[in-house]
């Protein structure tokens, strides 16, 4: 089984990598001829109707697909050892490959019902991969997952259903010219909010942690480039449509309060593949605001440099757990430098690159992007929570860092923890290599002329100011306690409130269902238990029992109850005799 597994591994990674190195050489004949194929495929006629399968081939999808292909093709060679002593191997690669195909077909498609199929490709092969495990966590949290982005399949299928209207599903051909049309404003609102539960905004926010009960490699796919960036591209290629709509200023507030949250709740946890999974939570909102002003190519300009660290983030993140035994917990980790280096080498750098240190693929992006908004006309709240963020993602990280690297290793004092699997090292430094580099040539690539952005020095050297407080923050959080502090600041409720993202797991759970299982629980008891009871199952059962009692008696042949009954009929023959 695991030779069969490495020999699919193998070729699987080969035939990937070799498709991003082909994408990356057509994106760059693309982008210098300003070239777009638009390519439809007839699969079947029938009495003048046709079943067309149309292909948008321009830049940003080969770009994407590149990034996609590469970093699945690296996941992949990952798993030939990171998986190697699971069962079902076999069953996990044809997941992870179906995963990686449904993302292209949704990349490369012009066409809402090839995207639909992409999309719900997605959530199928998410649910699968999630309750991997089989177990009852895996379980809710499949179950959580599927359901909230179930809610962005049917308004996908309502947008279907209303570009019937037009005669086509092709959308790119309506998002100029039928811009103020009210079906179009409908399916605008409807392609906004299915991005919303796929890129996990809120109130929709609670199954991407809880989606972590996935495999590591999984996780790095999904939280890279595959299922939570599908939202953000789908409104990349709506935004013509979408820039003067009113839902986009709801979608500027909603996001920026999902960066907040997912700031301050990554702080409280101690949970390491969780504090990854809101740095995502977090990049994603800054993504989803930064559209909503109106700017989609830096949009997917950090979307793609994002995915490369965070990748290797999740990357590095499964190399510690497996070393430490399966303990995720940060707590007991603490100066892995020491016996990891290449590993704890790899995981602060991407670190680095996800808090924007200068000159890492991360800088590029988040820097660009806050300059563009402190440019922008947007209010102080806006503007505040923004960079407020931004300093609670160099708090979390430097706080994971110091858990991790500096503090004393709280594990077994026999342990022994080793940096020799070449195969997790070798797949890990490919991604090192691009988390360095990707954000310094993406810039020079998609920007065909650089952006000059001339703004008051405070103002500019605000994200290094904002990023400063936020790393001191984190180095002396680190070493206190933070419930401690807590006390001092807050009350318990209003930490605990913080803690679990402001309780957004339990309102999207209990919270929802709480009522209806309260009455069904009333139901049961009253109806099922009770009156249902009484007038049909059991009420009939101990009817019919106290008549057969009785008739037993009766046929006894007891001689004073025949004449008895003798004299009775007797009596009711003379009663109807004489009326």
């Amino acid at each position: 089984m695991i030779s069969k597994f490495n020999f699919i591994c193998f070729n699987f990674f080969f035939f990937l990598f070799m498709f991003s190195i082909l994408n990356f050489i057509f994106m760059i004949y693309f982008i210098m001829t300003n070239l777009v194929l638009f390519l439809e495929w007839e699969i079947i006629t029938l009495n003048s109707t046709s079943v067309v399968m149309s292909i948008l081939l321009d830049w940003m999808s080969l770009l994407f697909m590149m990034f996609v292909s590469l970093i699945s093709s690296v996941v992949i060679y990952y798993s030939k050892s990171y998986m190697n002593s699971e069962l079902n191997l076999v069953r996990f690669m044809n997941l992870v490959i179906l995963f990686v195909f449904s993302m292209i077909l949704l990349i490369i498609s012009p066409n809402m019902i090839s995207i639909l199929l992409g999309w719900d490709g997605l959530g199928l092969v998410s649910y699968c991969l999630v309750i991997y495990y089989q177990n009852l966590k895996s379980y809710n949290a499949g179950m959580l997952t599927a359901l909230s982005n179930r809610i962005g399949d049917v308004l996908i299928l309502m947008v279907i259903s209303w570009m019937l209207n037009y005669g086509s599903w092709n959308y790119i051909f309506y998002l100029n010219f039928m811009k103020n049309d009210y079906e179009m404003i409908l399916i605008g609102s409807m392609i906004v909010m299915a991005a919303m539960t796929k890129s996990a905004q809120i109130p929709f926010s609670s199954w991407l942690p809880a989606a972590m009960a996935a495999p590591t490699p999984v996780s790095a796919l999904v939280h890279s480039s595959t299922l939570v960036t599908a939202g953000v591209y789908l409104l990349i290629r709506f935004n013509f449509l979408l820039l003067d709509m009113f839902i986009m200023k709801i979608l500027l507030l909603v996001s920026i309060l999902t960066m907040f949250m997912s700031g301050i709740s990554a702080n409280y946890e101690f949970d390491l593949k969780k504090i990854i999974a809101l740095s995502t939570l977090s990049q994603l909102g800054l993504m989803m605001s930064i559209l909503s002003i109106g700017f989609p190519d830096l949009a997917f300009f950090h979307l793609l440099t994002h995915a490369m660290f965070k990748a290797l983030l999740f990357m590095c993140a499964g190399v510690i757990i497996h070393l430490m035994n399966d303990i995720q917990d940060i707590r007991y980790m603490g100066g892995i430098n020491l016996y990891i280096p290449l590993t704890s080498l790899c995981l602060n750098i991407s670190n680095m690159a996800l808090c924007g240190v200068p000159f890492l693929a991360g800088f590029y992006s988040k820097d660009l992007i806050l300059e563009m908004v402190s440019f922008s006309n947007l209010n102080m709240v806006v503007f505040l929570l923004y960079y407020i963020s931004t300093g609670l993602t160099m708090f979390y990280s430097f706080r994971l860092l110091m858990y991790t690297m500096v503090n004393e290793f709280n594990l077994l004092c026999i342990y022994n923890l080793y940096d020799e699997d070449f195969i997790m090292l070798k797949s890990m430094f490919i991604l090192l290599f691009m988390s360095i580099l990707s954000g310094s040539f993406l810039s020079w690539m998609i920007f065909s002329y650089p952006y000059m952005i001339y703004l008051p020095l405070n103002l500019k050297l605000m994200v290094l100011y904002v990023s400063l407080f936020g790393g001191l923050m984190g180095y002396f959080i680190s070493n206190m306690k933070i419930y401690s502090l807590n006390k001092f600041l807050l009350t318990y409720n209003m930490s605990m409130f913080l803690c679990l993202m402001w309780f957004m797991p339990s309102l999207s759970t209990y919270g929802l269902i709480f009522y209806f299982l309260n009455f069904s629980q009333k139901l049961y008891k009253n109806i099922d238990l009770g009156w249902s009871e009484v007038y049909s199952g059991q009420g009939i059962i101990i009817i019919l029992k106290n008549y057969s009692i009785f008739y037993n008696f009766y046929q006894m042949n007891n001689f004073k109850i025949y004449l008895f009954s003798f004299i009775l009929w007797i009596l009711i023959i003379l009663f109807l005799f004489m009326l």
